[in-house]
């Protein structure tokens, strides 16, 4: 869309140098004042309309309620704006978030749609359904563009010397490949930090995982600043327990409890899948490893007829599984937790879900890394049991645990 000449001439007559029309009360600051207020009414009768189409609830009808007053900054100065308001107190401004004080145009809202998984096509129109503003393919591609550089540099930031446990998984996704479709892995890096506090470390793509790859991950993590993790929590990764014996030798490797539940599981048909959940949890809930091993050769006799492959993966998968067994039950609880990385990678899920495949490996970064950021919004409070946790590492470590 273009101007009309004579409508610019009508604008700008009134202005007679640059400092008149970007500064105080000029025409630039005006402009952006009447958008914002026009995108807030949009937004607000969108959200009135959504109500109408509800069943009638019993309290009065919502109708606008007036306006309360903001002052916002931007490149424009400070403008003070009208937010309208509803009169049941309910509609919440995307645009000018409550607490939002700063406006950046529609690029915090295009991050904000593209982290929840929305392809190019849906932004546009999202922002066209929601403000009648046309946003152009190019424009949201530069938007996002620009997150790529503050990825790397996130990538390649300092860590902290010590985690207590490190959890590594990895999530698939599609991903266009010398004009085929191929798959690739996500690998992610969850540690817990001393204040019992989850931190994402960093993510690697890779095709095929290797001893070589891993040795690369962890060197990275080396040289980022690492110098000591008490447990990995892998996921039977290929090439992990050798390579972390040579970056990290005091490193205890252990198996995720939950993947290998899972992994069972999926052998299982639905009617039995409850009892064999609780007959292989007597075997990792048992106090000791030897009555662990017990219980595995009751689980064997009772189901290895109908599945004979789970007693024989725990039982391939035994030496990596018995160092649980050795920790007490506060430090076992908090290894445990890998529901920490598990909600993470459900969430992540459901932002990819949109994307039937990636056009590049950047494409994929981008997304996941905006999602991470929204995840890590809700890593606020520590893990549970942490403090009786962290007691015990304390001892069980000692002379690696810092002071």
């Amino acid at each position: 869309m273009t101007f009309r000449p004579e409508l610019i001439d009508e604008l700008l007559k009134e202005y007679r140098n640059p400092e008149d029309l970007m500064g105080e009360g000029g025409i630039f600051k005006q402009l952006t004042k009447a958008l914002i207020e026009r995108c807030l009414t949009a937004e607000l009768n969108t959200h009135l309309q959504q109500e109408q189409l509800e069943p009638v609830p019993a309290s009065p009808k919502n109708r606008r309620n007036g306006h309360s007053q903001k002052t916002i900054k931007g490149e424009f100065g400070e403008a003070e704006i009208a937010i309208p308001r509803d009169r049941h107190g309910e509609f919440e401004p995307i645009l000018i978030a409550k607490g939002q004080t700063r406006f950046n145009g529609f690029d915090d809202k295009i991050l904000s749609l593209y982290a929840r998984g929305m392809t190019t096509r849906d932004i546009q129109a999202q922002l066209q359904d929601l403000y009648g503003v046309e946003v152009s393919h190019m424009l949201i591609s530069n938007v996002t563009e620009a997150v790529e550089a503050e990825r790397k540099l996130w990538q390649n930031r300092s860590l902290d010397e010590v985690y207590p446990i490190v959890y590594l998984d990895a999530i698939v996704v599609k991903v266009r490949h010398e004009g085929r479709v191929i798959h690739k892995a996500i690998h992610m890096a969850l540690g817990v930090n001393l204040a019992g506090q989850k931190e994402l470390l960093g993510m690697w793509m890779t095709q095929n995982e290797s001893s070589k790859f891993w040795l690369s991950v962890l060197s990275e993590l080396n040289n980022r600043g690492v110098k000591d993790i008490f447990i990995a929590c892998v996921d039977g990764l290929t090439g992990f327990p050798e390579a972390i014996e040579t970056v990290f030798p005091q490193t205890q490797v252990q198996l995720c409890i939950v993947h290998m539940v899972r992994n069972s599981l999926s052998y299982v048909s639905y009617k039995d899948r409850r009892a064999v959940a609780a007959g292989l949890k007597t075997v990792y809930g048992a106090a000791t490893e030897s009555e662990a091993e017990l219980a595995l050769v009751e689980f064997a006799e009772s189901w290895d007829k109908q599945y004979p492959t789970i007693s024989k993966s725990w039982m391939h998968h035994w030496e990596r599984i018995v160092p649980f067994f050795a920790f007490p039950a506060d430090i076992r609880k908090a290894i445990y937790t890998t529901n920490a990385i598990e909600s993470m990678n459900m969430t992540l899920r459901k932002v990819l879900r949109n994307h039937r495949s990636f056009p590049t490996d950047e494409s994929v970064m981008k997304v996941i890394y905006l999602a991470i950021h929204n995840i890590a919004k809700k890593w606020t409070m520590p893990i549970r049991d942490w403090k009786r946790a962290l007691n015990r590492f304390a001892i069980e470590f000692e002379g690696r645990f810092p002071m």
